[in-house]
């Protein structure tokens, strides 16, 4: 018994770590699309100071501190002056994008 309930640890403690490890690499990819590959670049038009940028024409995030899914609807739907990036970019890295936004800024 004490043997299944180790293994049971072990098992859970390893997808934790996956987990982490998968959210990690999500901020890392939502944090170069921001950056640099997003087309235009997120940075162009927004203020994060996580992301070192200094944009004039967009909310400053840090201030706004949007949540993942206001985030997502944004950059899916466009808002305001800012485009639609469905089809310039894929659900996953709109996820990525999303995540990691909310996680510079504090967002909910």
């Amino acid at each position: 018994m004490k043997i299944k309930v180790a293994l049971a640890g072990c098992f859970f403690a390893t997808l934790a770590l996956g987990a982490a490890a998968g959210e990690n690499e999500q901020l890392i990819l939502g944090k170069q699309l921001f950056t640099q590959k997003a087309v235009p670049a997120c940075a162009v038009c927004h203020t994060l100071a996580d992301a070192g940028s200094e944009g004039a024409i967009g909310p400053v995030l840090d201030e706004l501190k949007p949540d993942e899914a206001r985030v997502a609807k944004a950059i899916r739907d466009g808002i305001g002056q800012m485009p639609s990036y469905k089809g310039r970019l894929s659900d996953d890295q709109i996820l990525a994008l999303a995540k990691y936004v909310a996680k510079a800024t504090a967002g909910k």
